[in-house]
């Protein structure tokens, strides 16, 4: 490992970052690669602020052969305002792993950690990945945070489908207008803490995800007696984000044809062929007041409407395990994937960590995010 170099990214990086990301695929029952596509550093202000994004580098032919970011969110933690880090992007050609570079690569996020500590930061290990959890969490080594898991995650592949939604009596729903970004943003702090890691929110952190494929146009609110009773948008990020399929694995591998003639009759998605990109994109800022079902029916149904008309393959919704909107968008027959997240923490006494605090809420992450 003395040929390997380890230090922070810069533009000049750009493209040894994202040839990796094609490159090195996720593995699991559906392989895919999420790549960065025609810049990878152009889409790190939407994991977080101050991205920091740490390589490792052939020191002859100065070729990346691994990588990681660190970022920072501000989230509700048991409903008060809290800061934590988020650890993403990690990737390690496949000819350097099992060696020490990944323990060299924690020793530099720990310098960054010390020079601007964080509580804990999240960590999201799709299922079906037995070296990720090996490495991270059951063997880890003394320089690596302690990997805490907190919830089982599912990310929920719809169907779009053409239909006009009927509308509950009473109820209503139209696309945000800027004008109505404050009062959405009010919205989202109120209800948005009965969920754990909810993004904090304001008019102007809204107003900005534009530049990012998130218009106010995208965000759809549903209102009853005047009042809004729930948001939902549709985040289409394939101007600088793409998910490539990569491989199926099992029974997918040879039934994907036939899941796909059955697909409009079950109203799964359509399973591409490998080495195409999923034409998708992502439910973000969901938020129901008393998580009421009517409501999040009419908005999810409104969104896959939305959906169709764009001409995409699939809308994306992630929720735990446990969220109580679970089982309603379950009824919707879409693909799931299996995630589980953690926090990683560096704390002096483990027991009293920020996963030994959390209340009991179901989490809340944005897909598009992560």
């Amino acid at each position: 490992m003395s040929g390997i170099q380890i230090d922070l990214a810069t533009p000049e990086d750009d493209a040894s970052i994202r040839a990796i990301l094609r490159q090195e695929p996720m593995p699991g029952q559906i392989s895919l690669s999420y790549q960065r596509e025609p810049s990878f550093f152009s889409s790190c202000a939407v994991t977080g602020d101050d991205c920091s994004v740490l390589v490792a580098r052939s020191e002859n032919s100065r070729e990346i052969v691994a990588l990681a970011t660190r970022s920072t969110r501000r989230v509700f933690l048991n409903g008060h305002p809290q800061r934590l880090g988020y650890l993403s992007q990690l990737r390690i050609a496949s000819r350097y792993r099992g060696q020490w570079l990944l323990s060299r690569g924690f020793a530099k996020l720990k310098e960054l950690h010390h020079t601007d500590p964080l509580p804990a930061y999240l960590v999201s290990i799709v299922a079906g990945n037995p070296q990720a959890t090996g490495v991270l969490v059951h063997r880890r080594r003394p320089s690596f945070p302690i990997f805490h898991p907190v919830a089982e995650f599912r990310t929920l592949a719809l169907r779009p489908r053409h239909a006009n939604p009927k509308l509950p009596v009473g109820i209503s729903i139209h696309p945000a207008t800027p004008s109505q970004l404050e009062e959405i943003a009010q919205f989202l702090s109120k209800h948005g803490p009965n969920r754990q890691f909810f993004p904090q929110t304001t008019a102007e952190s809204l107003s900005k995800l534009a530049q990012y494929g998130l218009t106010p146009q995208d965000i759809l609110v549903a209102r009853r007696a005047g009042e809004i009773a729930g948001i939902l948008a549709l985040w289409d990020q394939s101007a600088y984000k793409q998910t490539i399929l990569h491989s199926y694995s099992g029974w997918l591998s040879k039934l994907r044809p036939l899941v796909n003639l059955a697909g409009p009759l079950l109203a799964l998605p359509t399973l591409p062929a490998p080495g195409q990109m999923l034409k998708s994109a992502s439910a973000a800022f969901l938020c129901i007041a008393q998580d009421d079902p009517q409501i999040f029916h009419s908005l999810l149904r409104s969104q896959l409407t939305g959906a169709h008309s764009r001409g995409l393959g699939s809308l994306l919704l992630g929720l735990d395990l446990r969220d109580p909107l679970l089982p309603q968008a379950l009824r919707y027959r879409p693909v799931v994937y299996s995630s589980r997240i953690y926090l990683a923490e560096y704390p002096a006494e483990p027991q009293n960590g920020v996963h030994a605090q959390l209340d009991g809420r179901p989490i809340h992450l944005e897909i598009a995010t992560l």
